[in-house]
């Protein structure tokens, strides 16, 4: 095995962890652990290739992303589906594209953002925490993804790569996907928001592994039904805002792998962390400046 440390992907990050969770998405071949420092931080690595060329080629094309089911306009690959996909989409039209969709590689998009189990009283289907709606005309959460994405020019992407798991990439003027707090600057100035393009690509292939639910209530039935929509990894305490919990780990895992330690992994009970060689965790603390401000963004809190 092959192994390359990366100080640009903390445990601590909540982009960083889901940065470093899409890299085993992107590229099936590589595996993913973190280190015991004190502050752990992501560990790729590959049998008989270097991680890095493996994610280097395995960067994905602006092609490729517009392709997505998830954009705003798609075509299934024969004919249009004829369905546009709003911010506020329909149930009925969510799930139109959901079956024109169903055998699409990259079907998880759409799952891992929105969910037919939790309608509005406008019919409306719900998002995911990890979809939160954007300013402007950037309300879009693929918008934002290739929006980050043009940022790299194609045949340069190493040079941005590199850097960026090393822990000096460059940041640029960007809302990114829109939960990253470390895109917030001073509230005293107006400053821009600056995120790093290659972290918020690879966070978005992340969400591959947090699908999104809801408790199958449509409130054009029931107008007092609970809205809550549950993705994966997030928990909602009672009187309390939802929090997103993730762990690290010690052995190399794949795509797979990971998916399997988010099902076993029980965050209450940190005396069986120990049989999943996890050693660290943490839980989202969500970024509110003002009722006024409608900036989302979430820190962390370790467990």
């Amino acid at each position: 095995m092959r192994y390359v440390t990366c100080p640009g992907l903390p445990a601590n990050w909540v982009n960083g962890w889901l940065a470093a969770v899409g890299v085993t998405v992107l590229e099936p071949r590589l595996r993913l652990h973190w280190s015991r420092d004190a502050m752990p931080v992501a560990v790729i690595s590959a049998r008989d290739t270097d991680p890095v060329d493996a994610l280097v080629s395995a960067w994905p094309c602006g092609t490729m992303l517009a392709d997505l089911p998830i954009a705003e306009t798609w075509t299934d690959g024969s004919t249009n589906d004829g369905v546009r996909l709003p911010r506020k989409v329909t149930v009925e039209d969510l799930r139109g594209r959901m079956r024109a969709a169903r055998r699409h590689p990259y079907s998880w998009t759409l799952t891992s953002t929105l969910t037919d189990l939790c309608v509005d009283e406008n019919g409306e289907a719900g998002h995911a925490p990890f979809d939160p709606a954007g300013p402007g005309t950037i309300k879009w959460l693929h918008h934002r993804l290739t929006k980050a994405h043009s940022h790299i020019d194609f045949d340069s992407r190493r040079e941005w790569i590199e850097p960026c798991l090393e822990g000096h990439g460059r940041r640029v003027a960007d809302n990114g996907l829109g939960f990253d707090q470390t895109r917030i600057g001073s509230q005293s100035d107006e400053t821009w928001k600056r995120t790093d393009p290659v972290v918020e690509v690879l966070a978005f292939f992340g969400l591959a592994l947090l699908p999104v639910r809801g408790p199958g209530v449509d409130r054009r039935l029931s107008p007092y039904a609970d809205l809550t929509v549950r993705q994966r990894s997030w928990r909602k305490p009672a009187n309390a805002e939802q929090h997103f919990l993730w762990p690290t780990w010690t052995q190399p895992l794949d795509r797979a792998g990971v998916d399997a330690l988010l099902d076993t992994w029980n965050p209450e009970k940190p005396q069986t962390w120990d049989r999943h060689t996890i050693h660290a965790a943490w839980k989202s603390v969500q970024f509110i400046h003002s009722d006024r401000d409608m900036t989302r963004a979430y820190g962390a809190r370790r467990l």
